[in-house]
């Protein structure tokens, strides 16, 4: 196959269909070669045709308060009383700044996902 720019719908499932040919080829063949270049220019391709919102803040949290293991309690020192903490995670309270600064640090999230925008719940 020649490799060429993915411009229409058509020629993204032909990539796909020869990517799912060569996928498994030998490291340092022709064939594994193309695979790599047919990955890249596929991912163009579906980051700009499909792009993935990032999960909105408190959503976020929550993921990562999963992955962690943490309970609404352990975030107590980072938000405020456990109220609070419900509050914020429940979407009836708006994150602040400083509450935003300390769970970056203990979530390791980024505070530009922290500081997206997000609706409250009524």
């Amino acid at each position: 196959m020649t490799l060429k720019p993915i411009k229409t719908d058509s020629d993204y499932k032909q990539a796909l269909n020869r990517l799912e040919i060569i996928f498994d080829a030998p490291t340092g063949t022709s064939e594994s070669d193309e695979a790599d270049i047919l990955g890249l220019i596929i991912d163009e391709y579906e980051k700009k045709h499909f792009p993935i919102d990032a999960p909105d803040p408190i959503e976020a949290i929550k993921i990562r308060m999963e992955e962690m293991q943490l309970k609404q309690a352990d975030l107590i020192s980072e938000i405020g009383g456990k109220s609070r903490v419900s509050e914020i995670l429940n979407k009836k309270r708006k994150l602040t700044v400083e509450m935003i600064r300390r769970l970056t640090v203990r979530l390791n999230l980024s505070p530009e996902l922290l500081i997206n925008d997000y609706q409250l719940s009524r």
